[in-house]
């Protein structure tokens, strides 16, 4: 007698959790490590972010790059629930709207680069050091994040890959994965601003140095927005 009790016990407990849901509307555990480890492997591939990351870096210290590596996460305020409730496939369906946000981008890039280099025509160390502060850093990175539109296509790209319907909401795992690959992007881009950043400090003591620092940012924030610009009819032309 004790053990057929045990055993239906057993068998109640077990039909207990099979009726338990498993729509836990988020990526399984798997899918999500191979998401992780395809984002890491992309984010590590050079691109406009980090390139704007060197140059704060190197041309600013650690402190300016970090903050603009935050205003690239920030941008995932906007970012993410767009994903989620569709307004990224209206950005990718309109041609008009698409070029519209990437020339956005550009001017503010190109504006903020020449900015940097009549800044660096002054004189004296402090004048040709000072970056700003470290708001400005992360106002720069969180509109050169968001007003760049290949970053919202390549995540509508991305994430419906790992998107599974029958685990229910879709819009919930766009957001779990958004938040993934904004937090894999700061990991990567973070340790990027901290390197660059040290060496640009001890750079930073030699004279010489100094007064190309703030000319290295402004042509590097040129250069983006002028390949933000014209990136479209490069690859026409290709």
């Amino acid at each position: 007698m004790p053990d057929r009790s045990r055993k239906r016990r057993f068998d109640r407990g077990a039909d207990a959790r099979n009726r338990l849901p498993q729509d836990r509307s988020v990526p399984e555990f798997l899918v999500w490590v191979a998401f992780v480890t395809a984002v890491l492997a992309m984010q590590t591939i050079p691109g406009p972010d980090m390139m704007l990351v060197i140059a704060r870096g190197v041309g600013q210290g650690r402190r300016i790059a970090l903050a603009c590596v935050l205003g690239f996460a920030g941008a995932g305020i906007v970012q993410i629930p767009a994903l989620a409730f569709g307004l990224a496939g209206v950005l990718q369906a309109s041609p008009f709207a698409y070029e519209a946000l990437r020339w956005l981008g550009a001017i503010y890039l190109v504006y903020v680069g020449i900015a940097c280099l009549l800044s660096s025509s002054r004189r004296g160390h402090e004048q040709s050091r000072v970056p700003g502060t470290a708001f400005e850093a992360f106002r720069q990175g969180f509109w050169n994040n968001l007003l760049n539109p290949k970053v919202l296509v390549f995540m509508l790209a991305l994430l419906p890959q790992f998107v599974d319907p029958g685990r229910g909401s879709v819009a919930l795992q766009f957001v779990v994965l958004g938040m993934t690959m904004k937090c894999c992007g700061f990991a990567v881009n973070a340790t990027v601003a901290v390197l660059c950043g040290w060496a640009g400090e001890r750079l930073s003591e030699n004279p010489a140095f100094v007064k190309w620092q703030q000319r290295l940012v402004g042509t590097v924030l040129v250069g983006l927005g002028l390949r933000l610009a014209f990136e479209t009819e490069s690859q026409r032309a290709g």
